[in-house]
């Protein structure tokens, strides 16, 4: 079996990526990387005023992304040979499409496409599917105060972006797992049957889909 050192584990906002990245690393003994999406200085700005605020929110995401990553990725630990990670610099252009306007959002690719060369690909990508209703009621739930406007056609236009990207890659391995029967925070069943979803099978390249 092909080992996987790097997984990436994303998904809509409110499929809980970073809930599971990070029960995963605890699991098994690997390296957690978390987006940390709260220092970014123009996000309270982004929320309340969008369309002023987008185009620097969506540049310190993908400056901080890059850094951060960067950083993490160049300093391997010997005794964690397995890091997991709640994003890949890729949601950046998914984000921006979504957030700016045609002008600025070709500025931003070109910008990303300079920056975009060196980033590293991990050896596995998983996508969390949920339906926009379990999104809404997981985003409701978890009251972060500055998600609770975020409205179904925004939900839509992510997975649209994620979904396009999907269909553009084929030198990525990548598993989309319908996660809405599951509750791998509460079910440890749950838990451990997405863990060998993602841990003891073997994918080709492009979009592997998975119904568990």
């Amino acid at each position: 079996m092909r080992k996987n050192n790097y997984i990436v584990i994303e998904g809509n906002i409110g499929a809980g990526k970073t809930t599971l990245a990070k029960m995963m690393a605890e699991k098994v003994g690997a390296r957690f990387i978390q987006e940390r999406y709260l220092d970014n200085p123009f996000l309270p700005k982004f929320y309340d005023n969008p369309e002023k605020y987008s185009f620097a929110a969506e540049l310190s995401f993908l400056a901080a992304r890059y850094q951060q990553l960067n950083e993490e990725l160049s300093n391997r630990d010997l005794f964690q040979p397995l890091t997991i990670a709640d994003y890949y610099p890729m949601k950046s252009l998914i984000f921006s499409r979504a957030n700016l306007s045609d002008d600025e959002y070709h500025l931003f690719r070109r910008i990303f496409d300079i920056v975009s060369a060196n980033i590293v690909k991990p050896d596995l990508y998983i996508y969390l599917h949920m339906s926009l209703d379990k999104l809404i009621s997981n985003i409701k739930n978890r009251g972060r105060f500055y998600e609770q406007s975020i409205q179904k056609d925004y939900l839509i236009k992510i997975h649209d972006g994620y979904m396009d990207f999907f269909k553009k890659q084929n030198d990525l391995t990548i598993v989309m797992i319908d996660a809405n029967d599951l509750d791998f925070y509460n079910k440890e069943t749950d838990f451990e049957k997405i863990k060998d979803i993602i841990l003891n099978k073997e994918y080709a390249l492009g979009v592997n889909k998975v119904i568990p």
